[in-house]
């Protein structure tokens, strides 16, 4: 199969906006080239400026990249693609600019942009092919991400991880639903969990999940299968974590609050701002309070726990 890589060149304050358009139309992951955020980890040595090509580090403002399967949806898409960019409340229109991957390239051609990034006060997320050296204190979370599904330093996942630093204790039972890469399962299982439900949809997902679950060696804690949302997933438990869009959320939420132990946890993110307070009531309509929000750009996360 071939894939076409659709780059949007937008303004930092639209990053975020275009990369939620990606999601919901299913690109699964996105890879975001940011000349700012580069030059600032070169500064600080984190990353070094000859891994990056210089029209990357030269260009003036950040770009958004999705890729998605050359097949007969994908005109519908492109359509909806440029109506919904249309739409955004920038000043200029965001340039598109489309090329065709073949298979093989497809497999690789993102790797470049993906780094080892500390996230919260003792996380660390590597890049399987990137070498790096933990300060002390600090658990190493190695990924082999794919091409869709990025390497964890996307908003939406750092903030689900930094809640997970907060509530994970040692011994729980964590539910890691549309797990993606399984990075969220891969972090409770590292925190201490005891047993973590990894589940997605996508059999590539699942597939993926599975190798870095292994490459973490956190099999004996983590069982990964395909499935919708909490339908293969067994209660009671003491963490859910969705990590998805708001509609999803919102459908999710009462099931939720059927398997989760009283005074349970119920991590969510992946809810763009406009969305968050109706995130939020449909939570509390389904008996969950709301303890902790965070916010990154335009994402919005909830730390909520079910009432006794």
């Amino acid at each position: 199969m071939n894939w076409l890589e659709i780059a949007v060149h937008v303004p930092h304050e639209g990053i975020d906006m275009v990369s939620n358009i990606f999601e919901e139309l299913g690109a699964g992951g996105v890879v975001i080239e940011d000349p700012a955020l580069i030059s600032r980890y070169i500064a600080a040595n984190i990353w070094d400026h000859y891994e990056f090509p210089e029209e990357v580090l030269n260009r003036p403002m950040p770009v958004v990249k999705a890729y998605l399967p050359d097949n007969v949806d994908l005109e519908d898409k492109l359509a909806s693609i440029q109506i919904r960019l249309a739409e955004l409340p920038l000043e200029n229109l965001p340039r598109v600019e489309t090329i065709r991957v073949a298979e093989e390239d497809w497999a690789t051609s993102w790797m470049a942009y993906y780094k080892p990034v500390e996230i919260g006060k003792k996380l660390a997320v590597k890049p399987s092919w990137e070498d790096y050296s933990p300060p002390p204190g600090r658990l190493v979370l190695e990924l082999d991400p794919g091409m869709a599904f990025g390497c964890g330093n996307h908003p939406t996942t750092t903030m689900c991880m930094e809640f997970l630093e907060d509530i994970v204790q040692g011994g729980e039972t964590v539910a890691d639903v549309g797990t993606g890469t399984g990075i969220l399962a891969i972090t409770a299982a590292k925190l201490g969990a005891a047993k973590v439900f990894a589940v997605d949809l996508d059999q590539v997902a699942v597939d993926i999940a599975r190798e870095n679950i292994g490459l973490n060696e956190v099999q004996g804690q983590v069982d990964v299968c395909q499935g919708n949302l909490l339908d293969k997933v067994e209660g009671p438990l003491d963490i859910v974590i969705a990590n998805i869009i708001a509609n999803v959320i919102i459908l999710l939420a009462p099931d939720v609050s059927g398997i989760i132990r009283p005074g349970g946890y119920f991590i969510t993110s992946g809810i763009i701002r406009f969305r968050a307070e109706e995130v939020k009531e449909k939570l509390e309509q389904a008996g969950f309070i709301v303890l902790a929000t965070r916010e990154d750009g335009e994402w919005v996360s909830y730390l909520s726990t079910l009432e006794g």
